[in-house]
């Protein structure tokens, strides 16, 4: 799950599931669509919200990685530009 914050007087934080999510769109506040049709503003640019999907993303590797028994730090892994 990612941390994001409602947009609002007093942002709200709520963790979100980031394979839910469809878009993320500034128009110009930042909207996060979901796979439902579901719109929710936050405070969060589109490229934190991507930062954050792709860092949780990582971490789901990592653990899979250590949970079969590789250190992370050495598998040899790509990344494309």
């Amino acid at each position: 799950m990612i941390e994001l914050h409602r947009l609002g007087r007093d942002p709200e934080p709520f963790l979100l599931n980031p394979d839910l999510i469809q878009t993320v769109e500034a128009r110009p506040d930042s909207t996060v669509t979901l796979t439902s049709g579901e719109r929710l503003p936050v405070v969060e640019r589109p490229e934190d919200v991507r930062r954050r999907i792709a860092s949780w993303r990582s971490g789901l590797l990592v653990d899979a990685l250590r949970t079969i028994g590789l250190d992370p730090d050495v598998v040899p892994l790509k990344r494309r530009g």
